[in-house]
């Protein structure tokens, strides 16, 4: 379980004024280490931060996490083709189903994981890619999701720790539709590559340009 910042600490907060009755009460319990209420299946958080191979990487190097799966989700083309959603035509983006435990990790840990891994502030997509199939959203598959992610947000926002405004969208999970199996796990299968492209598109350097020491927090270092 990461340790508290007070960044998190007024998510928190928000957090449980926002939910309200039993609903804070679960879950702020959720993010209690060893919580004896802790649910003992997995569950799936689904994020698009750019490039899938990077989120990939990113996340499957963070304890609690199981497996990753990168695909497409948010659009209206069904079982949709790379090529397809990076021409920008069929409303998805490029996206990751994170499969976690919370007995080791909650939501809003992870949501403090995304925000630190990308460029909330940019609208146009990620680093050196540009298009809405790179823009980045959290989608959230129940109401308890969707209430933590706006917190989170709220929280990042009223923070002003990024000197701009939080585009991000929060966005009800639909079709989630994987990538073609040569995208699963590229960063494994292709390291030299993997390693050139993330480093090329600049991605780390403009995460620790924004966020500073809190880049990364909580995700092995690459």
């Amino acid at each position: 379980m990461m340790h508290r910042s007070p960044w998190q600490i007024a998510f928190l907060t928000l957090a449980v004024g926002m939910l309200g009755g039993v609903w804070a009460g679960e879950a702020f319990a959720a993010t209690q280490e060893g919580s004896p209420a802790a649910p003992t299946t997995l569950e799936i958080a689904t994020f698009a931060g750019g490039c899938f191979w990077c989120v990939e990487s990113d996340f499957d190097s963070v304890p609690g996490v199981v497996r990753t799966v990168s695909g497409y989700t948010g659009g209206h083309v069904e079982n949709p083709s790379y090529k397809q959603v990076s021409s920008d035509t069929t409303g998805h983006r490029e996206a990751v189903q994170i499969y976690y435990d919370p007995q080791r990790i909650s939501y809003a840990d992870l949501l403090e994981i995304f925000w630190r891994s990308v460029d909330p502030t940019d609208a146009g997509g990620q680093f050196c890619d540009r298009g809405k199939s790179y823009t980045t959203a959290v989608f959230v598959s129940s109401e308890l999701q969707h209430r933590f992610a706006e917190a989170s947000k709220v929280t990042l926002e009223r923070s002003g720790v990024l000197g701009g405004a939080v585009v991000t969208s929060i966005e009800t999970a639909e079709a989630f539709y994987p990538a073609e199996n040569y995208h699963q796990n590229y960063y494994k299968k292709n390291p030299l590559r993997y390693r050139f492209y993330r480093f090329s598109c600049g991605r780390d350097d403009r995460v620790e340009t924004l966020w500073g020491k809190e880049a990364h927090r909580g995700i092995a270092k690459h």
